[in-house]
């Protein structure tokens, strides 16, 4: 088996990995998972796609991501993930879609217009 390539994103976070045939071993910006993402919540997340398909210890990943925060870095390393295995095995896609793995989260951070002190924010209006 070749090595995967797939990419995920969520809001502005970017994730690139490289899924190849190994002992389950995950490295995120050259640093372990574990030591990349301080929280249970955010390697649960990770980790999710492939406990769902029993495959934790059956491929290395290797993963950059840049952008967004440590939560968006999270589920778009997770959307990357989830879309490898469909394309290793066709039959992981039903698994993967029932837990909403597979669908993208396009919610963004809405602009600042002029004007305004926020997105949806005004100054304050003063009658007189």
């Amino acid at each position: 088996m070749e090595t995967i390539h797939k990419i995920g994103r969520r809001k502005t976070a970017v994730a690139r990995i490289y899924l190849s045939e190994g002992k389950g071993k995950i490295i995120v910006n050259n640093k372990e998972y574990d030591k990349y993402f301080s929280t249970d919540t955010l390697r649960y997340k990770i980790l999710q796609p492939l406990n769902l398909t029993d495959n934790v210890k059956s491929f290395d990943i290797k993963a950059k991501v840049e952008g967004g925060g440590v939560t968006g870095q999270a589920e778009a390393i997770r959307l990357a993930i989830s879309r490898a295995l469909v394309e290793l095995d066709e039959e992981n896609k039903s698994v993967l879609k029932a837990e909403g793995l597979m669908t993208r989260d396009p919610r963004m951070v809405e602009r600042k217009k002029f004007g305004q002190k926020k997105a949806r924010k005004k100054f304050q209006f003063s009658k007189r």
